[in-house]
């Protein structure tokens, strides 16, 4: 898989203050923050950006890769499993080129400081904000 990018680390917590919903770990307005973040950042590059929050089954990153398996080569994925403290960011072989992993690396930082802070959903969107900043325009 192109763009390979693990981040692991004490700083992801089980959701919004480790309060979860009936939409899992998101309420309906940070779930419309997430779907305005995933709408936009498609469209401006043209690139496909997939969000999961979930478990993660060992290995994490296989996992994660799996799951971009049903996505397509010009497709990202934030993978994010607040209660393991993972994240991932799995790119195909179209999006790799305009996503180094570099600017992968910085986007996942960035994440990690709202993580750290309890922002499961401002982590999530600051990095696809990064991530469609970095692509560009189509």
């Amino acid at each position: 898989m192109s763009g390979e990018l693990s981040i692991r680390g004490p700083e992801l917590q089980e959701g919004p203050q480790g309060a979860a919903s009936d939409h899992g770990p998101f309420n309906a307005r940070q779930l419309s923050r997430l779907d305005e973040a995933l709408t936009l950042s498609s469209r401006e590059t043209g690139l496909t950006f997939s969000v999961y929050v979930g478990a993660f089954k060992p290995p994490t990153r296989a996992h994660a890769e799996a799951l971009f398996e049903k996505l397509d080569d010009g497709a990202v994925l934030l993978a994010v499993s607040p209660g393991q403290r993972g994240l991932h960011i799995v790119t195909g072989p179209d999006s790799a080129k305009r996503l180094p992993n570099r600017s992968c690396a910085l986007a996942a930082l960035a994440m990690r400081a709202s993580f750290a802070n309890g922002d499961l959903t401002g982590g999530l969107v600051t990095g696809l904000r990064m991530l469609a900043d970095s692509a560009g325009g189509r």
